[in-house]
């Protein structure tokens, strides 16, 4: 019986970059830095969460051919590949908080529907990400 999720991964170009984005503009925390001979274990999770985290993968060697290293880094530029869901207690002052932070490729400024309100944002890699507020929205501040 499977009793939980450790790791998911999602393809980057560059992990230091992708580190820089996911601790120092979204507001994650490193898990994981481990480098096994060419190959560098780099995970990062949501502050406080021991229980998932997510892989920053490079296609390629050890775990691509070349051929097949390019055909995901052609996918990742068209926006092909899968995402990632995370979930806030604020989303309109979390895209805020990205905004003050640098983060700029916004594919929908936070929404209202009846599960709650949601936004979406790529990562520099073109990475789908989504982020959550379940549940009725606040109302918003009127300026």
């Amino acid at each position: 019986m499977i009793t939980r999720l450790s790791v998911t991964s999602i393809y980057v170009l560059d992990k230091e970059e992708a580190l820089d984005f996911y601790v120092n503009k979204l507001g994650l925390e490193k898990a994981n830095d481990v480098q096994q001979g060419d190959y560098r274990w780099l995970t990062v999770r949501v502050p406080g969460d021991q229980a998932t985290e997510v892989s920053l993968e490079k296609p390629g060697p050890p775990l691509h051919d070349e051929a097949t290293a390019e055909r995901l880094r052609e996918l990742m530029a068209a926006g092909a590949l899968g995402g990632l869901v995370f979930v806030t207690d604020d989303a309109r002052a979390l895209h805020d908080t990205l905004r003050e932070r640098g983060v700029s490729d916004f594919t929908q400024e936070p929404t209202e529907h009846f599960y709650g309100v949601d936004m979406g944002v790529r990562d520099p890699f073109g990475n789908h990400i989504r982020i959550l507020q379940q549940g009725q929205a606040p109302p918003r501040e009127s300026s």
